[in-house]
């Protein structure tokens, strides 16, 4: 198991209002603490559980220490307590994930975000260049396409018509059926057709490590293109072939081989 060789702790942590569930994973025999820690940061319907083992196995990989939580309304964590805004990706960026950070002395990271998770590291790298030392997106949007919609409606219709709900709620209970809506209403409502994020492009100086699939249903890669010329810092871009919108389990030693590469080699130019 990936897991042998790092010490896990599950907790529960107040932020802004919301008890969040949180897994710490720490390298026991690690010596330079310098070392930025791993943020996970899971798709629109995902949580800590759904990340499955990758979070150790880059954690291992790279000699890092790795946090992954449950954003309000998902998994463990306590449910939202009002309908979401369009503005709901950076009240995450700019609100929730530092408040978390700064309750576990957490200073450096780097945020590693599938899908609604990338777009939330895109603005924090933007908002907080110092903490970041580099941000990896998976699948991260920077704003709406037609694909996009035509994604979630599908996605829509087969959580009515099958086992998905049973299936969703392994993971996150209670929250499941709210969760969901609350995915589907925001997205595909006329407030939100408008939604972008590219205005904030431009703040981000740190190196940048982009995954997608090139069968991705739920974006083109117009996201990729915007963010490559939108971002002020380098940026590596892989299109993953014959995968689509979830690098990480549906190419998961290449998307691992990749971040765990450009992971390691910055690290070791800053001579961590």
């Amino acid at each position: 198991m990936t897991t042998a060789v790092l010490q896990e702790r599950d907790r529960r942590v107040t932020v802004a209002g919301y008890q969040l569930a949180v897994r710490q994973l720490h390298h026991p025999e690690k010596t330079n603490e310098s070392r930025p820690v791993l943020v996970f940061l899971h798709e629109a319907l995902g949580c800590i559980t759904q990340w499955r083992d990758f979070p150790e196995a880059l954690a291992i990989a790279t000699g890092c220490d790795a946090l992954i939580y449950d954003r309000p309304g998902h998994g463990r964590s306590a449910p939202l307590k009002s309908p979401r805004k369009p503005d709901y990706l950076s009240r995450e960026a700019l609100d929730i994930l530092p408040a978390l950070l700064q309750e576990l002395n957490i200073s450096q990271i780097i945020p590693v975000g599938h899908s609604d998770g990338g777009s939330i590291a895109l603005i924090f790298a933007a908002a907080f260049p110092k903490m970041t030392t580099a941000a990896v997106c998976e699948a991260a949007h920077v704003f709406v396409e037609e694909i996009t919609l035509k994604g979630i409606r599908a996605a829509v219709e087969n959580y009515y018509q099958s086992d998905v709900p049973k299936k969703l709620a392994r993971h996150h209970g209670k929250n499941t059926e709210p969760m969901v809506k609350a995915w589907y209403e925001t997205w595909l409502s006329a407030a939100f057709r408008n939604w972008d994020i590219t205005d904030v492009l431009p703040q981000i100086i740190t190196p940048l490590l982009l995954l997608q699939g090139s069968d991705d249903e739920y974006g083109t890669t117009a996201q990729l293109n915007a963010i490559v010329n939108g971002t002020q810092g380098p940026a590596e871009v892989h299109l993953l072939a014959e995968c689509g919108h979830t690098p990480h389990r549906q190419q998961r030693e290449a998307t691992l081989a990749k971040m765990a590469r450009f992971i390691s080699s910055l690290l070791s130019n800053n001579a961590y």
